[in-house]
This record gives structure tokens, C-alpha cells and sequence, in this order.
């Protein structure tokens, strides 16, 4: 009677009493509910999988009771094919039991890219390209061994990317642990060629230089020497007194 009563005389808090009521109950069950599936203060440590062969690191996660999931195949070349590379979580993290501990595997081969996806295979890889822009491509794609030639050339840009010996043309698939020799030409060629032409230049304007001196229209100064001189000469003078001509007498005296 009182509960009727109670409904019947105050209906609106009736119903707030019994929503109430129904929150709470729902609290607690997701609460408990809660504590069961996640295993609310129950802890593990990661035990540490990294560089062991896939079935061992398998063998080893489900015994200490996780689930395993392979995020992604890399490959490196200080880790052997098959081995695990990396986990997540790491090594003696405190975790939930049984949770997923994701696997990064070193694949069996490496993975192959393509260096230039220039549509055109029967051009080398990368040709007339700056060295920046081919530098930046390789890194991109993931090539660690990369050394660069430097070619005496007419222009500067790329002359061909070489894989492990090979010459490397467009649309071509290369591993990423390939040794990789980028050939660019420097434009020193030119340089010098400009260097030359200017040598050239130079040496056909001094031979100039020298002809016109030697033909020049200026007036050449004279010079006169003694022995040739233009002055006239002035004859010596003639003696006008008589020759005093010698008596027979005294010829004959001389004689005698």
C-alpha cells in the first residue's frame, strides 16, 4: 500500500528512485565485468625476443602466455633471415597477460625498389640528373652503401647509377642492400675548355699586337753616321805659287 501509494502520490520521484537504482547495478557490472576481461591487477614482463629465429620467439611468447602478431618484414644486414629484428613492447616491459606483442621479421630476400621510374628502360638510371636530387632519392628508398665518382665531364648532373658492377637503367628493380656508384660529371671539362679558348684568344691578340707594332704608319726617326755623312766635302786647297823647276845642272850633279 505505501509503495502505491507512493507511486501514485509522487510518480516523478518514483521513477528517479528506480533510475537510480538501474545506474547503479550497471556500474558495478561493468566494472566487474571489466576487472575479469582485463585482468585488472594482474601483471607480466615481455620477455625479450629480439635477434631469435621466428619459431623460437613464437615458442617463447605463447609459453609465457601472449599473443603474437608480424607487424612487417624488413631486412638489415647485420640480422639473418628468418630472425626477429625488433618487438613491441620491448623487452621486460610490464604489460596485461596475454596481450599482443608485435614482431618486425628480417625478410629472406631484400626488398627490391626502383630507382628511376621514368618510363623509358633503355636509358641509364638517373641521367642528367643533379647529384642533390639523386643523392636524396637513394636515401629515400633506403640504400646505405652509396659512393660517388666524380667524371670529368662537359656538364654537371649524373652520367649513371651502378648496382653491385651493373649499370643501372630506368624502371630497373635494384635490392637496397646493393653497393651503389653514382658517375656525375663536375663540368670541369667545360671550364677548361673556356680556359683554353681564352688562352687561344689571348695568344692570337698579342701576335696581333706585335704586327701592328711592326708595320706601324708612325714616322721612323733618322739616323746619320760619320762615314756616310750627306754634308759636303770641301776639296783641300790648290797651292797657285810656280813649281820651282831644277836646273839640268844640278839633275846632272846628282847624278854624278
Amino acid at each position: 500500500m505505501r509503495k502505491d501509494s507512493l507511486k501514485g502520490s509522487h510518480p516523478i520521484l518514483a521513477n528517479i528512485v528506480v533510475i537510480a537504482i538501474v545506474g547503479v547495478l550497471g556500474v558495478l557490472i561493468v566494472y566487474l565485468s571489466l576487472a575479469v576481461f582485463t585482468k585488472h591487477g594482474e601483471e607480466a614482463k615481455v620477455p625479450r625476443v629480439e635477434k631469435m629465429s621466428y619459431t623460437d620467439a613464437i615458442a617463447k611468447l605463447h609459453e609465457s602466455g601472449f599473443k603474437i602478431e608480424i607487424r612487417d618484414s624488413l631486412y638489415t644486414d647485420n640480422v639473418r633471415p628468418g630472425y626477429v629484428i625488433e618487438q613491441f613492447p620491448k623487452a621486460n616491459s610490464t604489460v596485461k597477460p596475454g596481450r599482443k606483442i608485435f614482431l618486425y621479421i628480417q625478410a629472406v630476400h631484400p626488398k627490391e625498389v626502383v630507382i628511376d621510374d621514368d618510363n623509358n628502360p633503355r636509358i641509364d638510371a638517373f641521367r642528367g640528373v643533379s647529384l642533390r636530387s639523386a643523392l636524396s632519392r637513394l636515401e629515400e628508398l633506403g640504400f646505405k652503401k652509396v659512393r660517388v665518382v666524380r667524371l670529368l665531364g662537359s656538364y654537371d648532373g649524373v652520367s649513371k647509377i651502378i648496382a653491385n658492377g651493373r649499370v643501372v637503367k630506368k624502371m630497373q628493380r635494384v635490392p637496397v642492400n646493393s653497393q651503389i656508384t653514382v658517375q656525375v660529371f663536375d663540368g670541369r671539362l667545360r671550364e677548361l675548355s673556356d680556359s683554353l679558348m681564352n688562352i687561344e684568344f689571348g695568344s692570337r691578340r698579342s701576335i696581333e699586337e706585335q704586327l701592328e707594332e711592326g708595320y706601324s704608319s708612325e714616322p721612323v726617326e733618322s739616323y746619320s753616321s760619320e762615314s756616310y755623312s750627306t754634308e759636303p766635302v770641301v776639296p783641300s786647297e790648290v797651292s797657285n805659287e810656280p813649281v820651282q823647276e831644277a836646273s839640268s845642272e844640278e839633275s846632272n850633279a846628282n847624278f854624278e
